[in-house]
Formats: structure tokens, C-alpha cells, sequence
């Protein structure tokens, strides 16, 4: 009498009269196609976790920024270029920005800020608010330029004028906004900002002022 078979690929030839053969054939293979995707997911895993080991290893440290040789203005954001851009409410220590090499323009401008006036550079925050989006820049007077964030792959440092209104014009265009609605200089330390000085568009400016000369 000839017998029913069926093939598979785990356990090979099996008899299948009823067909339980091939249930059982199926539920082995099934469990086979689970194991391996189990063990491509905890490949990917251990791959992840020895990427990031790797990563952390070979991450700057605050002491060897401190120490740096050659450090600039026009070197600084070159040690940046492969950091990942993550939003943070707060500002983080520079610690913990250099050891995740990721962050948001307040971690790199304040970093910035701090380790070039200690290098006896002057060096200026300034945040830029537009309508949809704040931007912070770390604006250094020797190197007539601010040093940018989105920038960083592509040397950082953009030369500009110094004064707020004349950065804020700068850094607008690099978002592609129509404007800016207010600038503000601020200095940075112990984890606080002090607002130092904040300006307004020209053109804002002088319709607020015909608005009140109306009125009066």
C-alpha cells in the first residue's frame, strides 16, 4: 500500500497516514523558526550592548577636554561631530553629555562656554527663540563666530557679527524660519541661567512703539 509522506526541513521524511505526522513535523519546525528568531534578537542585543561598551570607551572625558592640547574655538566642535542629538528639559553635566555623546545645543553651548573661557576666550550664550523652536549658541568674541550644534559635523563654528539681533538673523537662516521673536543673552553655572540681556526684531520693536504712540 502506498503511504502519504511529507517533508521537513527539521526532522526530514515522515510517515503521514492521518496526518498527525504532519502536525507534529509543522509544530517542531514552528519552534525551530521561534528559536531562531529568539536567537537573532538576543544577537542583535549582545551586539547593541558591545557597540555601546565600545562607544562609552572611547567616549571624551571632562578631565581630557580639561587637558587638551590645541584646543580652539575652530577644534572644539570637531570632537563632537558623531554625537546624536537628543532633547533634555535640563541641561545635563558635562559627565553625563560626553559619556552618552548625545545631547541638545543648551549641553554643547554651555560646555562650550565653560571650557574656552577657561582657555581665556570671551565667550557669550545666547538662545534665539523663533516660532516654533529655541536654539542656543555659545558666541566667541576672538573667533568672531558662534559655535553651533547642528552645526557640529561640519566644523560648528559660523562666523557672525556680535551683536544679539545679528546672531539671532544668523542662526534663523540656518532653520529656514521667516524670523525670530526674541534673543536673550545668559550666562551659565552650578546649573543655573541668568538672563543677562534680551532683545526683540527691529521691526517688532518699532510697531510696539507706534501701537503705544496711537494709543497715547
Amino acid at each position: 500500500m502506498d503511504t502519504a509522506q511529507d517533508s521537513c526541513p527539521l526532522i526530514g521524511q515522515r510517515e503521514n497516514p492521518s496526518g498527525k505526522s504532519l502536525e507534529l513535523c509543522r509544530w517542531r519546525h514552528g519552534c525551530y523558526v521561534a528559536a531562531a528568531g529568539m536567537k537573532s534578537t538576543l544577537t542583535l542585543v549582545l551586539s547593541s550592548y558591545i557597540l555601546l561598551s565600545a562607544c562609552n570607551a572611547q567616549a571624551l572625558t571632562v578631565e581630557e577636554l580639561h587637558t587638551m592640547a590645541g584646543l580652539t574655538p575652530e577644534t572644539f566642535a570637531s570632537h563632537f561631530a558623531g554625537f546624536q542629538f537628543v532633547f533634555r528639559a535640563d541641561v545635563q553635566t558635562p559627565e553625563a553629555f560626553l559619556a552618552s555623546q548625545a545631547g541638545d545645543c543648551d549641553d554643547f553651548s554651555t560646555l562650550a562656554a565653560s571650557e574656552l573661557t577657561a582657555r581665556g576666550y570671551t565667550t557669550r550664550l545666547v538662545a534665539i527663540r523663533m516660532k516654533r523652536d529655541t536654539h542656543v549658541v555659545c558666541y566667541v568674541n576672538e573667533a568672531h563666530g558662534y559655535l553651533d550644534y547642528n552645526l557640529r559635523a561640519r566644523g560648528g563654528l559660523v562666523s557672525c557679527a556680535p551683536e544679539i539681533s545679528q546672531i539671532a538673523d544668523s542662526v534663523v537662516k540656518s532653520f529656514k524660519s521667516a524670523s525670530w521673536t526674541s534673543a536673550s543673552e545668559f550666562t551659565y553655572g552650578q546649573g543655573v541661567k541668568r538672563l543677562v540681556k534680551t532683545v526683540v526684531p527691529t521691526a517688532k520693536l518699532t510697531a510696539s512703539t507706534a501701537r503705544i504712540s496711537n494709543h497715547n
